[in-house]
């Protein structure tokens, strides 16, 4: 008896040995990816690479205008400090801009750098360099800046196209700082001519390009261009809820950039042109019933006054003047009417259509610079 229990015992052990066995080669079949039966698997080799081919005509001169334009546009820095001693604060700014010239001009937008305290623009090949304001104009949103430093390579001034001749569906690219990310290209098309943009004076750019090319914060002041590589505009705001592109996007025109940016440089700052008075919204002026610029105030001893222009008096009902036209213009707002004042330049003499009431007259009046 004791013989045949201990055979009995080796032989449930060799059953269980070969049991766990099994378990196991099942196992590693099922984590491996083997099959039960099968050969073993053989070891993952990478795919094969497909050949290419050569890119496409659209791709190669897409290439081409971002390496030859990249040397031209300039990343810029700001720091802000308000406050005094202890209740210093230190806020800073990122743009975009573009070299004007080879003396070292940089342009971008005002609200880039306004109120810096310290300007630094930094070349496609440079470090950081040290820059001045040299000029600034915040109802056109443009300004130049200058280098202090030389750069270590020659500048390279960007091609400067035409914008009175483009065209809704025309190429476009932009490339500037967004997020601070630099040298990020983006494109699409002109999708609308003929905008104007508010400026935080109440003024308003004409002729403004709107494009869906992505523009976000950081893009700011840099180029605009067309499929020649030429600039084009200089973007500088987008229309979105959440502050990043929604495909709505706007630059200034190039034709208005190559008439401001040679003021600045040489005079810092453009002519204001004006008739020396204060105006209301075009919503009074159409709760009236007319489509016009109405005088709320005439400035002592300015054009406006000697003109005899008339301003409204709400506190007391007397009714004022509403201008409606400038040599033959007509005007609907103070934007149109800034926009008629400047066609026409300080010191001409421009002819006013204004009406009282319920009577219109013709007015003759100068034009001057109000921060002459």
């Amino acid at each position: 008896m004791k013989t045949f229990k201990q055979k009995g015992a080796s032989a449930s052990s060799l059953i269980a040995f070969v049991l766990i066995v099994g378990v196991l080669y099942l196992l590693y079949h099922n984590f491996s990816g083997g099959q039960f039966g099968g050969s073993p698997q053989q070891p993952a080799k990478p795919r094969l690479v497909e050949p290419r081919g050569d890119l496409s005509s659209t791709e190669k001169s897409v290439i081409e205008l971002f390496n030859t334009s990249k040397a031209s546009v300039a990343y810029i820095f700001t720091e802000s400090v308000q406050g005094q001693l202890f209740f210093r604060r230190v806020s800073e700014g990122a743009g975009s801009g573009f070299i004007w010239d080879d003396k070292g001009h940089i342009v971008t937008n005002a609200h880039v750098v306004r109120g810096a305290n310290k300007i630094r623009v930094q070349l496609d090949d440079s470090d950081p360099l040290p820059a001045r304001l040299v000029g600034i104009a915040p109802s056109y949103d443009l300004a130049v800046v200058q280098l202090l430093d030389k750069p270590k390579s020659a500048l390279r001034p960007i091609p400067v196209g035409t914008s009175h001749d483009l065209q809704v569906g025309q190429s476009v690219f932009a490339i500037g700082n967004p997020f601070g990310l630099s040298k990020t290209l983006t494109s699409g098309i002109v999708s609308a001519l003929g905008r104007t943009l508010p400026v935080d004076n109440g003024r308003e750019i004409p002729n403004v390009i709107q494009t869906d090319a992505a523009i976000n914060p950081g893009n700011s002041g840099g180029p605009l261009l067309d499929s020649a590589g030429r600039l084009i505009g200089v973007n500088t705001a987008i229309l979105s809820g959440s502050g990043s592109s929604a495909g709505v996007g706007f630059a200034i025109p190039v034709d208005l950039v190559n008439k401001v940016v040679p003021q600045l440089i040489e005079r810092g700052a453009l002519p204001r042109p004006g008739i020396g008075i204060a105006v209301a919204d075009e919503s009074l002026a159409m709760r009236l019933g007319v489509r016009g610029v109405a005088v709320m105030g005439v400035e002592p001893g300015s054009p406006a006054e000697k003109a005899g222009l008339v301003p409204f008096d709400l506190q007391n009902g007397r009714l004022g003047d509403i201008i409606i036209a400038v040599n033959r213009h007509p005007v609907a707002n103070s934007g149109q009417l800034s926009s008629e004042l400047e066609k026409a330049g300080v010191g001409a003499t421009v002819k006013l259509l204004v009406i009282h009431g319920d009577e219109t007259r013709e007015v003759e009046i100068q034009v001057v610079d109000l921060d002459g």
